[in-house]
């Protein structure tokens, strides 16, 4: 990898040991220490993990138009740890939070104490809205796509700043959660904020090694500008010659920081806007581009709509993701959590998801792909497109495989006479290590072929807001997770039934809602196939 890329898989290391130092924890903070109750405290949680996966947007127009990827990734880190700084004094400062609880009587936070603390989390989410869209994409614009060693190098990038996420990640839910529940939350906000600190300094350290992408200017003005000039042409007719529509001579693009985009036979209406009439001469409309847009800017329209129904796809492969956080730790709840003399909390097997990514990655990397790059001929081994199918079908298997757990659970039940009983059965909770360790492979291929994908298929100057899209299915998947959940315990409990997901879930068919989401999954994969395989890559000029 290129001599610049060290640092920016540091800073993106350090940021997320960041995030997740605060977020894997919070809901045990709001609870013990600000004395919230379960419901308000979870569902604080869930609107500010929301929130940070829609903040994105705002950092990559910023990116995209005005700033470019350096300096918004510079502008909001400094936010960020100004935000992680705040919430460090708000557990440290006495002032700042409700006195201990004395017997069951808990002091509720004050209106100015509950500002302080939600001020720093909120600059949090703005912060990494910043970040987030622009770190993955400044990193492969450090490769030069037209040169093929690079460009390999590129595909390898991508796997090892997924991985530079989940080291992050793997230490937070380890280490600092220890920290917070047995040092204090002080120390265990603290040690995020220094490493936020060390994120920045890595990334400015690098700063002479860095190439820079110039702004391209406002994409959904660009995306507006198109559409309106498609309209207004509603009765020109597109002519049958490519070449006769309107683009700037030689090598010069309209768009600033861009390569242009050859002309695609698809989506033919949206040519009308690229296409040069009587009254564009008469009117001199050559420089109005709400009237006459280049093939390079239509394209980069007809991109985005390509790109759509892939995108699409990922809302239900999140959506199965985002089970490791809620139906597989309820699972675990119900199951045998002592191994000999340690008892696991059921969340935290979450931790061999993590270990499955950072196994996953060296042996994709240095073993897979070689050995892929021999039967299929392409220099990254598998196709953005290939290594993404490759990652919904193995999030089936991880859906089987924990509805077949959880019916093995229920004979164990039936056969210990535990159905009406809301306890644990004496099955242990290691049973479920394989579907986390699925869940954890699948994101190795679907989520970094996403990446790669927004990336190397994205126009030039919306690479930041294609992967604040990619993000986006995150925040979406989470909430389809919990639209289905809404509709299953509405549908399976009507007549007064018990439902598939009751509260004491031996009297429950939790399998039958694992098989589902198989089957979505399943459903899902058949779309992408299809869409997947009409797919048209971009063509862009050197």
């Amino acid at each position: 990898m290129g001599r610049a890329c060290p640092f920016i898989l540091g800073n993106e290391c350090c940021e997320r040991l960041a995030h997740y130092g605060i977020s894997t924890n919070l809901v045990t903070y709001l609870t013990k220490k600000l004395h919230q109750g379960n419901v308000t405290a979870a569902r604080n949680v869930t609107t500010w993990q929301g929130t940070c996966y829609l903040t994105p947007l705002i950092g990559a127009i910023l990116a995209d138009a005005y700033w470019g990827r350096y300096w918004t990734s510079a502008v909001f880190s400094t936010i960020y740890f100004i935000g992680m700084s705040t919430l460090t004094l708000s557990a440290l400062v006495p002032a700042f939070k409700p006195p201990s609880c004395v017997q069951s009587v808990c002091p509720e936070a004050s209106a100015a104490q509950y500002a302080v603390f939600f001020f720093g989390l909120y600059l949090i989410a703005l912060g990494t809205g910043g970040i987030k869209p622009c770190v993955s994409s400044f990193g492969a614009d450090q490769f030069d796509d037209t040169d093929p060693t690079e460009r390999v190098k590129k595909g390898s990038f991508f796997n090892w700043f997924y991985f530079s996420v989940n080291i992050g990640a793997l230490i937070s839910s380890s280490f600092l959660v220890w920290v917070q529940d047995n040092m204090g939350w002080g120390l265990g906000f603290g040690i995020p904020t220094l490493f936020m600190g060390l994120a920045i300094g890595s990334f400015f350290l690098g700063t002479p090694l860095y190439r820079f992408q110039k702004p391209g200017g406002s994409p959904l003005t660009r995306i507006c500008q198109v559409v309106v000039a498609s309209v207004r042409k509603w009765n020109v007719d597109v002519p049958r010659d490519a070449s006769l529509l309107y683009e700037l001579p030689e090598k010069f693009s309209a768009i600033e920081g861009s390569r242009k985009i050859e002309h695609s036979d698809e989506l033919k209406f949206l040519d009308k806007a690229a296409t040069v009439s009587s009254v564009d001469t008469k009117s001199d409309s050559l420089s109005n581009p709400w009237r006459l847009c280049t093939v390079t800017q239509v394209e980069e329209l007809k991109i985005l709509v390509r790109m759509f129904p892939i995108w699409a796809t990922g809302i239900v492969f999140s959506a199965v993701c985002s089970q490791i956080s809620t139906m597989f730790v309820e699972q675990g709840m119900v199951l045998n959590t002592t191994i000999g003399a340690f008892t696991i909390p059921p969340a935290s097997l979450s931790t061999f998801d993590i270990i499955s990514i950072v196994i996953w990655v060296p042996l994709y990397d240095r073993i897979l792909v070689p050995l892929a790059r021999k039967f299929t001929g392409k220099e990254r081994g598998f196709s953005e497109l290939q290594r993404m199918g490759i990652g919904l079908f193995i999030s089936i298997l991880a859906m089987a495989v924990a509805a077949l757990v959880e019916i093995r659970r229920l004979d164990i039940a039936r056969a210990e006479g535990l159905i009406d009983k809301k306890v644990a059965v004496p099955m242990t909770i290691l049973w479920q290590i394989p579907q986390y360790f699925l869940v954890g492979a699948a994101e190795i291929f679907t989520f970094i072929g996403q990446l790669e994908l927004f990336y190397d298929q994205s126009p030039d100057a919306m690479r930041s807001l294609c992967s604040a899209l990619s993000l986006l299915t995150t925040a979406l998947g989470n909430y389809l997770s919990s639209f289905i959940l809404t509709v299953v315990t509405v549908v399976t409990t009507r007549g007064g039934k018990t439902g598939w997901i009751p509260d004491n879930l031996n009297e429950g068919h939790l399998d039958n809602f694992f098989w589902l989401l198989a089957g979505l999954s399943s459903l899902n994969l058949l779309v992408y196939v299809l869409c997947a395989t009409r797919y048209r890559s971009k063509r862009a000029s050197a």
